[in-house]
């Protein structure tokens, strides 16, 4: 679930190795790129941190950032 906090919409994602931590970052950096709009992340081993802010409207959550995290989540299905 994406948690709203501090003006960004937050999630982890966990996986069984570093191997598909890293093929999904790919596969968001693909999808991000179609949605003209890039997370900030973090990954370690086989946890990925995202944050979505929108930068170009102050730093808030808008509807671009929901429709990504949307998105993001339907690659896990």
């Amino acid at each position: 679930m994406w948690i709203e906090e501090s003006n960004q919409l937050k999630k982890s994602f966990t996986f069984s190795d570093f191997t598909e931590a890293f093929a999904f970052m790919t596969r968001v950096a693909f999808l991000a790129e179609s949605h003209q709009h890039h997370p900030n992340w973090f990954n370690v081993y086989n946890r990925v941190d995202i944050a979505l802010t929108t930068h170009d409207a102050g730093n808030v959550v808008t509807e671009k950032d929901r429709k990504l995290a949307k998105a993001i989540d339907q690659l896990l299905t």
